[in-house]
């Protein structure tokens, strides 16, 4: 478990799964346009299962590392938070990923979470970038990155796809000895 302000981090367990499915599915339409294309089950207990199995993989290979953000106050899940495409040898990198439920959103716990986050990317997993990506009209997620200190570094064409187009993305990223707000 991460703590932070407000917030609280930890990975996914199976226990999780009728508080996260019930946001998620209550946050549908909000999510839907900043995120990949949802498989038809995949607010299903077996599609969750699959979920935790593929994330102990990944933390195994170290490859990426699921949080699920969570209020400090009240131990409700908030959201969530990944680690991905962890790069080792000469990059040193990884990217960030995260979602808020719709009751939750602009209200500090992302930018809380991220800020959490942080300190364990450079000082635990010992990389040196951290970068992220949103698009361009998704001002609430670069207002959350410039708060935590990233720095805007360019345009990517066709970057991700979401809700089932290649979309282009702004890139954002936050080196190990940048200042940090």
């Amino acid at each position: 478990m991460i703590t932070g302000e407000g917030v609280y981090l930890r990975g996914p367990e199976s226990d999780d799964y009728p508080q996260w499915s019930t946001l998620r599915e209550r946050s549908r339409d909000f999510l839907k346009p900043w995120e990949p294309t949802w498989p038809h089950d995949d607010l299903t207990r077996n599609a969750y299962r699959r979920r935790l199995r593929r994330y102990a993989q990944d933390v195994r290979d170290d490859r990426a590392y699921p949080f699920f953000i969570f209020r400090e106050q009240t131990g409700e899940l908030i959201g969530g938070v990944t680690i991905s495409g962890v790069q080792r040898g000469v990059q040193q990198c990884c990217s960030l990923g995260y979602w808020a439920g719709e009751p939750h959103a602009g209200r500090g716990y992302t930018t809380a979470a991220v800020r959490t986050l942080i300190p364990y990317v450079f000082e635990e997993l010992k990389l040196h970038r951290l970068q992220a990506a949103c698009l361009p009209e998704n001002e609430p997620s670069k207002a959350v990155l410039r708060k935590c200190g990233f720095q805007e570094e360019g345009y990517a064409r066709g970057y991700l796809r979401i809700d089932g187009a290649w979309r282009d993305h702004v890139v954002f990223a936050l080196l190990r000895d940048d200042p940090r707000p």
